[in-house]
């Protein structure tokens, strides 16, 4: 059955404010349309910003927020997003819908007046891009320096890190004590700690992805972090998933927003750590048959190029082997087509992982081999 309703009340014409970190004021937006089969929100920016709102009385006489700037060419700010309203969000009034047509647009995030600060940016005369004054996005390498993008940890309020093979956060909490978003990946890298995030008290948003370390008693807890709105895993410890999913799970009626997928058992860590392709496991359009057979052949594939790597000969087959690797995904893609562009770009990510392998078993550059493999792919791909 489909709810015609969202988790937060909302209405066509309601009007909500939020408070804006991009322009240090608070800035309002308009609902225009609900899709209850989609369950989304056409959303229309204003071009206001001030003191916080009681009622659209106090916005004047808003007009929508229409972007010049860049390419934009004028176009409203309008745009699609999950219709349920952010926590942060409060509905201040109605007004009658300032436009009526669709918005072809669409965003998970609810826009919190960052457009409205590029297009007051670009109307300055400034032609340089706008870019956060309170954000860092950086490796987790880059995070080690005193200054990392060379600003002052205390002032940073939005984190992403990436690259993470090992992070503790409690020494991240002491360092960036005001973040109010947090982003963190890495490739089955491990988050040590993880409780000590619990010492945000402004955090409303997080981020974390292919990291693992985490237990049921790093879970994040809303008495902690109060403000927190919008909850994203993907690829983390099944423990922590479980976790997460019932201390969150009674809030999103509240409005937060709850995104957990690829919850790993220690097991699958295990197995996958040299599976190039592991991201693939539980993507919605990849049949499960179709995955386990791409990864038997990867599999295969490296055991043979490793071979006649090995084999002191001249390796006239590497050519059939990248054909043979080519034929089998034809195959497979033409029962029950999955490999669209995403797919394709990981598979040759794949081989270059197999390669690279090889050539730190065998100490040598095998910047040749890895030409002619790619080459005998190309030949007869489909995908």
């Amino acid at each position: 059955m489909i709810r015609d309703q969202p988790p937060r009340p909302l209405a066509v014409g309601d009007v909500v404010a939020v408070y804006s970190e991009a322009l240090g004021a608070w800035t309002a937006s308009q609902v225009t349309g609900l899709d209850a089969a989609a369950k989304s929100a056409a959303v229309l920016e204003l071009d206001w910003s001030g003191p916080e709102p009681a009622t659209v009385a106090d916005l004047g006489d808003v007009q929508p927020l229409r972007l010049t700037h860049h390419s934009w060419g004028g176009k409203l700010s309008h745009c699609n997003h999950g219709w349920l309203l952010p926590k942060s969000f409060t509905v201040i009034g109605f007004l009658p819908p300032l436009v009526t047509g669709p918005s072809y647009a669409y965003s998970l995030a609810w826009g919190r007046g960052e457009q409205l600060a590029r297009q007051r940016h670009w109307d300055s005369g400034d032609r340089e891009d706008w870019t956060a004054p309170y954000a860092l996005t950086c490796t987790a390498n880059e995070l080690a320096a005193e200054h990392p993008g060379g600003v002052v940890r205390a002032s940073v309020k939005h984190l992403t890190v990436r690259g993470i093979t090992q992070l503790d956060c409690a020494h991240l909490v002491a360092d960036f004590p005001n973040l109010t978003r947090l982003s963190l990946s890495g490739n089955l890298g491990t988050l040590t700690s993880a409780a000590a995030l619990n010492q945000l008290p402004r955090l409303q948003g997080i981020t974390i992805t292919e990291l693992f370390g985490m237990g049921a008693s790093d879970c994040l807890l809303p008495p902690r972090v109060p403000k927190l709105e919008e909850v994203s895993l993907y690829g983390i410890p099944a423990d922590y998933a479980a976790a997460m999913r019932k201390v969150w799970r009674p809030h999103v009626r509240d409005g937060v927003q709850l995104d957990v997928r690829g919850a790993r058992k220690p097991e699958w860590v295990a197995a996958n750590a040299a599976n190039p392709l592991r991201d693939w496991d539980g993507r919605e359009h990849i049949p499960r048959t179709a995955y386990r057979k791409t990864i038997a052949q990867y599999k295969g594939t490296r055991d043979a190029f490793l071979a006649e790597i090995t084999s002191g000969e001249q390796h006239a087959n590497i050519t059939e082997i990248g054909r043979a690797f080519a034929a089998a995904l034809n195959a497979l893609d033409s029962r029950s087509p999955f490999i669209e562009t995403v797919e394709r770009e990981e598979l040759f990510d794949a081989l270059d992982f197999l390669v690279d392998e090889a050539q730190t078993s065998a100490g040598r550059d095998l910047s040749a081999a890895r030409t002619t493999l790619i080459e005998g792919v190309n030949s007869i791909r489909d995908w």
